[in-house]
């Protein structure tokens, strides 16, 4: 049986063929047959390698069908799908999906490639059930109305029958063996259960059996391989039921904990509280009752799980599991393990889908009324296409980590998460502590004081303008005072000085206000003071020039200084120096992190630049800062396509920068994009010291970039804003972003690859249409990508929501 196999490998040495033996595995574990049968709910799974496929209730309440299958692909047959009536809840076997009619509670099967046929036995049509439960080759169901199914008027007798290709009711010339079609053609069925006067509530079907819980007898199973389970005076009742081959596990709804009977190898989770349940072929898939995050268990890569996000729904196939994420109603998918699929095994197409199903109970303590008003969709007042029905969804205790509940579960709202970078007082603090990971309370102090640094510089940005206004208005009074040369915005750093900025930067970007910023030299021993001798814990990172320290100078103002390192010092004389100041002293633009200074005594190279405080882009999307909604992701496209157009069309001379990647755009204190590292010494060849996947193709040929070579890097940052996902990552395959998502945009997937860990608009053209920008920017031949000018337009067109090619 399939759960006998051990997935674990043994010990090999280096010169022994691990590849090889992986491959084998993989190949012999693909031929096994399917494991795990869906229970009934708002989305649901056929199994199957060849005919598999999900089907999920859409949520604009008209409770229609939305169905997918492997690959991303959707049905060649997609008429037929849309053409299924409503459904109010769903159940999959193997090969082929049923559910009950929205409004008559009727049910209706189907499969993937018999277009236009229902596979429910005449003599069952004109029934209504209240539940149903697909298995193997079966369905069983309870006779009553849906809108009932968790009364106590819920429970009634079951009908069960066996999915044929010739499901008429009358006889069947199917490849079932001769006593299934004799029983099944007398009106009886071999998985009818052991007497027709019990009456049950849920059930679930599995290859050979059903279970339930019955009024008369508690829980109990029946049908020709049933006695293998092992079930045998289970009292306990419960709140979820899922099952597989041989085996089937409920959901207590004393304990909240998982209890399995039959052949089952891996065991669940002690301890841990669900309310709901999904097994594929080699996994199991729950969701926490506290903070209704996914636990995932037995033959499972834990990397693929979705992190941040909770759910309210869940089903598995094989090797996969999809549910409904509770905050935006929006599908998400992903792999059981690297072996046999991926996230984007079964990628679900870009739908609002029900969280639950609907029914005339009250919401009781403990749940909550979903209401359809937060999904901002016009004119929608329910998801039940019947008004007098309602779904009553499972509240949230807790939130995952990195964030707080900042609003308890009322009667008709879930808790409210918020993310702890925005935690203000001490109990909020409690909480995020209490969440956080407990493997490394070095980690922990760090990002903590990372977070607080973050609050401190906002509550500071108001000073640090103050101050920045009082030394352009007062430079000469300053510059005597402290004695420098060279204080004011000049043409040459060290040379003559201007006394008016250049406002050419607010002619050709109507948008943005350049800067009056005045650049001035330094003393070392001062920068020596701010940086606290240029200790470690100063320091804010480090790049191919050097090392970048917070300072905070002798008037208050907070700074970064760049610090070359010795290797950029003893190969750059003060000649190149003086070259790269009269480029940096000119470049004024409010997209770009502006130069205030420099420092050129002992042969030290130091540079210093506007203090961002709320750090890069790359910590916000990869490193652990609170994550930035589409809104300010948009915004932040936008402002750095400015400062990258204005490098390239306004820089005197035009620049190139080289190096442009997430770790390169930094926010500021009011969240706006500055691009940093413009034109430091050395930076031919910055862009390749470790970020090769940013680097344009094009320049492994000619060694030389270009302008269009920035906008293939840009492209890449695209797909890391769009995605969530970091440009280069070994745990995924493949592991180039550019790789991964060009191809699924090329297909017309572009919704495969948003990130799902951040609530979506409810209007995701816009980020469909950044998606195909990024695809022009990251084209192997450079002229086929637009110039920077191109990108900016069209992001503003997205911004302001008329985007057009």
């Amino acid at each position: 049986m399939p759960y006998k196999i051990k997935l674990g490998f043994p010990k090999l040495s280096p010169i022994q063929p691990l590849h090889l033996l992986l491959l084998m595995l993989s190949l012999f574990l693909i031929l096994l047959p399917a494991s795990g049968f869906g229970s009934m709910g708002p989305i649901s799974a056929a199994f199957g390698l060849n005919g598999g496929f999900f089907c999920a209730i859409e949520a604009s309440g008209k409770q229609e069908i939305v169905c997918w299958e492997k690959n991303g692909s959707s049905p060649l047959f997609a008429a037929y799908f849309s053409s299924l009536p409503p459904m109010a809840a769903l159940s999959g076997g193997e090969g082929f999906m049923c559910g009950l009619h929205a409004l008559t509670s009727q049910p209706y099967c189907w499969k993937s490639r018999n277009s236009g046929k229902d596979f429910v036995p005449f003599r069952f049509k004109n029934y209504a059930y209240s539940h149903i439960a697909a298995g193997k080759d079966h369905v069983c169901a309870v006779r009553g109305s849906y809108c009932y199914a968790k009364s106590d008027s819920g429970f009634g007798n079951i009908d069960c029958w066996i999915i044929s290709e010739n499901a008429n009711g009358s006889s069947s010339n199917s490849n079932l063996n001769s006593s299934s079609v004799s029983v099944f053609d007398s009106g009886f069925s071999v998985y009818d259960p052991p007497s027709k006067n019990l009456s049950f509530g849920e059930i679930v079907s599995g290859e050979g059996f059903t279970c339930g819980e019955s009024m008369q007898l508690g829980f109990i199973c029946w049908g020709p391989n049933s006695m293998d389970l092992g079930v045998f005076e289970v009292s306990d009742s419960f709140v979820s039921l899922a099952s597989g081959r041989d085996f089937v596990c409920g959901i207590s709804s004393l304990s909240g904990e998982v209890n399995c009977w039959g052949d089952i190898e891996h065991l669940p989770l002690v301890g841990t509280r669900f309310i709901g349940l999904s097994a594929g072929s080699r996994h199991f898939c729950g969701i926490r009752e506290d903070d209704h995050g996914i636990e995932c268990w037995g033959s499972f890569n834990s990397s693929l799980i979705p992190k941040g996000s909770g759910f309210l729904a869940i089903s598995s196939s094989d090797f996969t599991t999809c549910g409904v994420r509770e905050d935006d109603l929006i599908l998400d998918c992903w792999g059981s393990d690297g072996l046999f699929s991926s996230s984007l095994d079964y990628s679900p197409p870009l739908q609002l889908c029900s969280p639950g199903l609907c029914t005339v109970e009250r919401c009781n303590k403990g749940v909550f009324w979903f209401n359809a008003s937060v999904l901002n969709v016009p004119d929608l007042a329910s998801l039940c296409v019947r008004k007098d029905l309602r779904i009553c969804s499972p509240c949230g205790l807790n939130c995952s980590e990195g964030f707080f509940p900042s609003s308890v579960c009322g009667e008709y709202a879930n808790r409210v998460c918020t993310a702890c970078s925005l935690c203000q007082n001490s109990t909020c603090s409690d909480a995020c502590r209490l969440s956080s990971s407990v493997d490394s309370m070095e980690l922990k102090e760090r990002q903590w004081v990372k977070k607080l640094s973050i609050i401190l510089g906002v509550s500071i940005s108001g000073c640090l303008a103050l101050a920045l206004t009082v030394w352009c208005v007062l430079p000469r009074v300053i510059m005597a005072r402290k004695g420098r040369k060279g204080v004011g915005h000049c043409a040459s750093c060290i040379g003559n000085m201007e006394t008016e900025p250049d406002n050419n930067a607010e002619l050709q970007f109507p948008h943005c206000t350049a800067p009056n910023v005045a650049t001035q030299a330094f003393r070392l021993s001062e920068l020596k003071d701010a940086t606290n001798g240029f200790k470690e814990f100063n320091e804010l990172g480090r790049g191919s020039y050097g090392f970048v320290y917070k300072a905070v100078l002798s008037d208050g103002r907070q700074v970064a200084v760049k610090r070359a390192n010795a290797a950029k010092r003893i190969h750059s004389n003060s000649r190149d120096f003086e070259a790269e100041l009269e480029i940096l002293c000119k470049i004024r633009h409010c997209n770009l992190v502006n130069l205030l200074g420099y420092c050129a005594e002992m042969g030290e190279r130091l540079l210093v630049y506007e203090f961002m405080p709320h750090g890069t882009l790359h910590d916000h999307l990869h490193g652990g800062l609170s994550p930035v909604n589409w809104n300010l992701r948009l915004k932040i496209s936008l402002q750095a396509a400015r400062g990258l157009e204005y490098l390239h069309k306004n820089a005197a001379p035009p620049i190139v920068h080289r190096g442009i990647k997430t770790s390169n755009i930094l926010l500021d204190s009011e969240w706006g994009a500055r691009i940093a590292d413009v034109g430091l010494l050395g930076s031919a060849d910055r862009a390749i010291d470790g970020d090769s996947v940013y680097v344009d193709p094009d320049y492994y040929k000619t060694q030389a970039f270009t302008e269009k070579s920035d906008v293939y890097s840009f492209g890449v940052v695209l797909l890391e804003i769009l995605s969530g996902r970091k440009a280069y990552d070994k745990d995924y395959t493949p592991p180039s972003i550019v790789e991964w998502a060009v191809p699924l945009i090329r297909r017309g997937k572009a919704a495969v690859i948003i990130d799902r860990n951040v609530s979506l608009p409810g209007n995701v053209e816009p980020l469909l249409g950044l998606a195909e920008i990024a695809e022009l920017a990251v084209r192997d031949n450079p002229c086929e990508r637009p110039i920077m000018s191109n990108v900016a337009v069209w992001l503003e067109q997205i911004v302001k929501g008329g985007f057009s090619f």
